[in-house]
């Protein structure tokens, strides 16, 4: 009998055996086991504690181009042969899709094993509740001594810890485990409707490379003060600096419109680009899940495909779509062992470790030259056609004048044209190293800001 206690593989391959003798013709599953302890302060006392330790477990059935998943959080037996009679008889209801299936043989990645040289787990003790309370507490206190903070809203530590193991009926079976440390802040000034507040978090897969928690305070006070007095921006064109904090967006919806979901669909701005110049030639935009000590590192993907590093966006020019074997098939292109899945979902495709070409000029140098603007360090909401690109955010952030910041303000909105405003970039060189999504603030030419 299969129990709690068992091994992630042992339950992969469960499930696997259970679905063959329930009629499927493919399958593959996927098992999560994990534990997590969060802390949270306030006022110099705890707040909440929480510990949460489970092992779950999804199977995906494959029949005649047909499919379906199933999930669950019990793992005797006789739940798993039910999970496979259930996943079974939804695909045999399901619509036909003949790009569904599973990888040949010799597509999957050889050695599932290489998990171990990207360091993707602290091979250190695990953090005790008092250690994690003493980060918390030591953030909070350099937060709350900074001058004109009212008071910190909340601070925490937290760590987790993850295995993750897959398993498919076509021999494939490899897995690998993941930790995080985190500390975060967010502290408050002013009262009423003059309140304002901001935060700092960090996180890490390994303990020693988080900064220390009165780093994560003293920003978030920072952050927090420089927003004091914050006031509406002009309405106009203006020129538009995405600060670090925010800059990934821009790039996330570049990567969203090259994802193959979206290209099969027809529904992508980008869907006609392919070997066109969709940012300026100066401008790489690389993805490399192979990087130790990053939280998006993965030695395969969620359909047993090796990772490699890529060029998404070459000198400017989009290289290829972002693929899973489905989308792949569709479009009649190869994998490009991009495949993530959930529990109870099919594999799509998704990045990792995305990596932007920096610039040569400083924040600073870049205020210069916008000379008149807006600076976004913080959005609200969004309204981005994904088939044309139109984009209009909330923002809040800071105006320059003369080629400094002159005060901060809130309540405005800017809006344009995402394929327009790639190809206007132009990049600091302050990109945060330790992001899975690497990018400096991006200054953007010829936006709308509709302010006071």
């Amino acid at each position: 009998m299969t129990s709690d206690s068992a091994d992630p593989e042992t339950l992969a391959l469960a499930l696997i055996q259970a679905a063959t003798r329930a009629g499927a013709q493919q399958s593959d599953a996927i098992v999560l086991r994990g534990q997590a302890v969060s802390i949270d302060v306030r006022k110099g006392g705890l707040e909440l504690a929480e510990r949460a330790e489970a092992t779950e477990i999804g199977l995906r059935v494959l029949i005649g181009g047909r499919q379906a998943s199933v999930s669950a959080s019990d793992h005797a037996q006789a739940t798993i042969e039910e999970m496979a009679a259930r996943a079974v008889a939804m695909a045999r209801e399901a619509p036909v899709d003949d790009t569904l299936g599973l990888a040949d043989p010799d597509q999957l990645a050889r050695n599932t094993d290489a998990a171990a040289a990207l360091e993707m787990s602290d091979p250190g003790a695990d953090p005790a509740p008092d250690h994690l309370q003493s980060l918390a507490l030591r953030a909070e206190a350099a937060a709350a001594a900074m001058p004109g903070i009212s008071q910190v809203e909340s601070a925490a530590a937290s760590f987790s810890r993850r295995q993750i193991w897959l398993a498919a009926s076509n021999g494939f079976s490899g897995g690998y485990h993941r930790s995080s440390h985190a500390i975060s802040t967010v502290a408050i000034t002013g009262e009423g409707l003059g309140m304002e507040r901001d935060y700092a978090g960090e996180s890490r897969i390994w303990a020693a490379d988080l900064p220390q928690p009165e780093q994560i305070g003293q920003l978030a006070a920072q952050r927090t003060m420089a927003r004091a007095g914050s006031r509406k921006p002009p309405t106009g064109a203006f020129p538009i600096l995405y600060d670090r904090r925010v800059s990934p967006t821009l790039i996330g919806h570049l990567l969203g419109a090259v994802n193959g979901s979206a290209i099969a669909r027809g529904a992508s701005w980008l869907r006609n680009a392919l070997n066109e110049a969709v940012l300026p030639a100066d401008f790489t935009l690389t993805e490399d899940p192979l990087r130790p000590r990053y939280g998006g590192s993965r030695p395969f993907d969620a359909e047993g495909l090796p990772c490699h590093p890529r060029d998404i966006v070459a000198q400017g020019v989009l290289t290829g779509w972002t693929l899973d074997l489905a989308t792949g098939r569709k479009l009649g292109m190869a994998s490009t062992g991009s495949a993530t899945r959930g529990l109870t979902s099919a594999p799509s495709p998704g990045n990792s470790n995305v990596v932007l070409t920096p610039g040569q000029a400083s924040f600073d140098d870049l205020l210069a030259e916008m000379e008149r603007g807006l600076v976004v360090t913080s959005m609200l909401g969004a309204s981005v056609n994904a088939t044309t690109g139109d984009y209009s955010r909330g923002a809040a952030g800071f105006w320059v004048e003369g080629g400094k910041i002159a005060y901060p303000v809130n309540e405005c909105t800017i809006a344009g044209n995402l394929r327009d405003m790639l190809m206007t970039l132009t990049a600091a060189n302050d990109a945060e190293d330790w992001r899975t999504i690497q990018v400096p603030s991006l200054l953007v030419r010829g936006m709308t800001v509709a302010g006071a």
